[in-house]
């Protein structure tokens, strides 16, 4: 399996989906630590999203090209999952440490965590 690092943005394979989860071939950001990232079967994620980007405290705003998205897009800290590695389709880009900072204020907000 290639390498995964927490900032990478990877398009996923959310198929077979059920009721309201991602669907289809979808780019997200690996939020999980480079420890659990080397040594697991599995990721989390937080899904990218391109529809209809409102301001909302849990989305971060990426322009296009940032990240190596085409489409100007945004993180959503309201949509975190664990797959399994093998759904990771291939690596578009990373998010700079600037964004990722950005990522863990929203991921704060959307946890709860204080």
């Amino acid at each position: 399996m290639r390498e995964v690092r927490r900032g990478d943005i990877f398009l996923v394979d959310f198929n077979p989906a059920r009721g309201s989860e991602q669907a289809g071939y979808r780019p997200a950001v690996i939020i999980q630590n480079n420890v659990g990232n080397k040594y697991g079967s599995t990721v989390i994620i937080a899904v990218v999203t391109t529809a209809a980007i409102k301001i909302y405290p849990f989305l971060v705003r990426l322009e296009a090209g940032e990240g190596g998205l085409e489409r100007e897009s945004a993180v959503n800290a309201a949509q975190i999952i664990t797959v399994d590695k093998s759904r990771l389709v291939k690596k578009i880009g990373a998010l700079s440490p600037e964004k990722m900072d950005e990522v863990n204020r929203v991921l704060k907000i959307s946890l709860d965590l204080h």
